[in-house]
C-alpha cells in the first residue's frame, strides 16, 4: 500500500466573526479528513485571542497515496467558540488534499496558506492561516503499518484499504 505522511499546523485566524456578544470568544478548531469523525483532531482553546486566535497546533496523518491523486478527498477545518451552554459554530474551511499537494509540490513539499472562513454558502468574516507538508511516498505493508502504530505516536484510522492518521 502506498502512503505518505501529512502534517498540518493550524497557525492562527484573523478577523473572525464574533459569535459571543457579551463574553470573550474562546475559539478552537476541529480538523478532519473527508469530514470523517474518526479522523477528527481538536486544537486547544485559545482563551486570549478572541477574534484573532493563535494555536500553532500540529496535527499528523498518514494518508493513502490516492488521497492526493483525486480531488474528492477534502481537508475540513471547522471553527467553534467554546461556551458552557454548548459550543457555537463560527465557520469552516474546505480544501482538497490534491490541491494542497499540487501547490506544495511547487514549493518543496510544504507551504503556508490562508483561506477565507465560510459559513454556509456565503463567505463569513475571517481568514484561517495554516502550514502543511507532505512526506515522501512510502510503500507500507499492512502488518508493518499496524506494528508502527504504537511506536510512532501517530493515530491510524482504517478507511477501507487505506489508513489515515
Amino acid at each position: 500500500m502506498e502512503c505518505r505522511k501529512f502534517e498540518i499546523t493550524l497557525v492562527s485566524a484573523n478577523d473572525l466573526e464574533d459569535v459571543r456578544r457579551i463574553c470573550k470568544m474562546k475559539p478552537y478548531a476541529r480538523v478532519s479528513i473527508a469530514n470523517n469523525p474518526r479522523t477528527e483532531k481538536r486544537t486547544p482553546t485559545d482563551k486570549h485571542g478572541e477574534t484573532n486566535p493563535a494555536w500553532n497546533f500540529t496535527v499528523r496523518y498518514t494518508i493513502d497515496e490516492s488521497a492526493v491523486e483525486h480531488y474528492g478527498v477534502i481537508l475540513v477545518i471547522k471553527l467553534y467558540c467554546k461556551r458552557k451552554l454548548g459550543d457555537r459554530y463560527i465557520g469552516e474551511v474546505h480544501t482538497s488534499l490534491k490541491e494542497l499537494f499540487d501547490y506544495a509540490s511547487m514549493n518543496g513539499g510544504s507551504a503556508v496558506v490562508s483561506h477565507p472562513v465560510q459559513k454556509g454558502s456565503a463567505d463569513s468574516q475571517g481568514v484561517l492561516k495554516f502550514s502543511y507538508r507532505f512526506g515522501d511516498r512510502l510503500s507500507v505493508d499492512k502488518l508493518v503499518l499496524a506494528d508502527s502504530i504504537a511506536l510512532s505516536g501517530y493515530d491510524f484510522v482504517k478507511r477501507d484499504t487505506c489508513f489515515c492518521l
